[in-house]
């Protein structure tokens, strides 16, 4: 009996089917308050002692474990020196970043390249002694050599 095994064309990534799941409030709200204790150079103790919670809750909430209330949010963000706005307004700006598409690479269109022999040569250029191109070098030559005869 032969066996089925599927094409190409029916075949999808799974990607497609699962994409990526959102970033948890608690997760980013935990990373944004770790970032903020270790800018301040702080230890989980301290900043716990000032919020009057214990360590171990302030380290379960930095890990995304816990879910703390918007009180205890408060809590730790006064001790660490932020408002709930700030706090609230660094994750918004994750999440929307997090959700949104990637910008879209505008490719310039290809320069269009003059051959060297068609280049035109500018006053300018065979006055100054700055004439580019093959065809403005000549005529640099020529005028150089008419004067010099």
């Amino acid at each position: 009996m032969a066996t089925m095994q599927p094409s190409d064309e029916t075949t999808e990534p799974l990607e497609a089917e699962y994409p990526e799941p959102e970033p948890l409030w608690r997760e980013l709200l935990g990373r944004r308050l770790r970032w903020r204790r270790l800018q301040r150079g702080e230890t989980l103790a301290e900043t716990a002692g000032r919020a009057g919670v214990s360590p171990q809750y302030l380290s379960e909430v930095e890990r995304g474990i816990k879910e703390p209330s918007s009180e205890m949010v408060a809590a730790i963000a006064g001790a660490l020196g932020a408002s709930l706005l700030d706090l609230t307004s660094a994750i918004a700006w994750e999440l929307t970043a997090a959700a949104a598409p990637p910008a879209p690479v505008h490719r310039l269109a290809p320069a269009r390249v003059r051959s060297r022999a068609t280049a035109p040569a500018t006053a300018i250029g065979l006055a100054t002694g700055r004439a580019t191109g093959l065809a403005t070098t000549r005529a640099a030559t020529r005028a150089a050599v008419a004067l010099a005869a």
